[in-house]
């Protein structure tokens, strides 16, 4: 707690000041220049506490936050620049709903409105979506399977995908692969799911940072903190997307 509240003094003076030194000069008071008639004095002295009319921050917190502040600035321009789906003009609903899981997905977080924004601060939110698709091949032969969205967006380029040149299609690499033409079943665990094949009742993932179990059948309930969103598209026979919300506390 009391390093929070450090944190919140020392942005708050980031917010007004520049500077380390104009922090210092607005603790320094006309009286004190008087009295010690050298400004590096006065400025020194604020900065060991013996003089200033505010709170005592020292250099190096100021310089650290700020150098972090900065750092995460970079990293969210950087972050916008790298989201493959933006600024296309996306018609398909598949699309569409790719695009606005992207970010969060690539992330690992969620995207909190503020109403969930005083959550936010004891509960840390990641998304990891599961996509199912069924359709047929370059070669006609009709394929299903389950893809760990956030793996493949770290894995592979989606610009492709969201530019119309191809289309995204599940492989034998992914969370689970079927061709129901030559009857070859694979599965995979992936770095966020575990596969669970030999349930009786049908395939299970386990979401390996909570541990929380989703459950793909459509005639089931997805499980805890999970949702089961069918996609209407025309680009394939069948599409679904499940997404499952890890909370974790801070």
């Amino acid at each position: 707690m009391e390093q929070e509240e450090g944190l919140t003094a020392v942005d708050n003076i980031l917010s007004q000041f520049n500077t380390y030194e104009d922090f210092l000069d607005s603790q320094i008071t006309t009286v004190d220049l008087y009295y010690l008639e050298d400004e590096v004095l006065a400025r020194q002295l604020v900065e060991l506490g013996y003089r200033g009319t505010g709170e005592v921050v020292k250099r190096e917190d100021f310089e650290a936050r700020k150098a972090a502040i900065e750092i995460a600035r970079l990293a969210e321009r950087t972050q916008e620049k790298t989201l493959t789906s933006a600024g296309k003009d996306l018609k398909d609903n598949f699309l569409k709903a790719l695009a606005v899981r992207e970010e969060d997905n690539h992330n690992g977080k969620v995207s909190l409105n503020q109403q969930e924004a005083g959550a936010a601060q004891t509960l840390k939110k990641q998304l990891a979506s599961v996509i199912f698709i069924r359709d047929r091949n370059s070669h006609g032969q009709e394929v299903s399977g389950y893809i760990d969205y956030a793996h493949r967006l770290k894995t592979e380029d989606f610009k492709v995908y969201f530019n119309g040149k191809r289309r995204l299609l599940p492989r034998s690499t992914d969370l689970s692969f079927y061709n129901w033409d030559r009857h070859i079943a694979v599965c995979n665990s992936s770095p966020n799911y575990q596969v669970i094949a030999d349930n009786p009742e049908g395939l299970l993932f386990k979401y390996k940072r909570d541990r929380k179990i989703l459950n793909v059948d459509p005639k089931a309930q997805p499980g805890d903190n999970s949702t089961r969103v069918p996609i209407q598209t025309e680009l394939y026979i069948q599409a679904v997307i499940f997404d499952h919300i890890s909370r974790r506390k801070t």
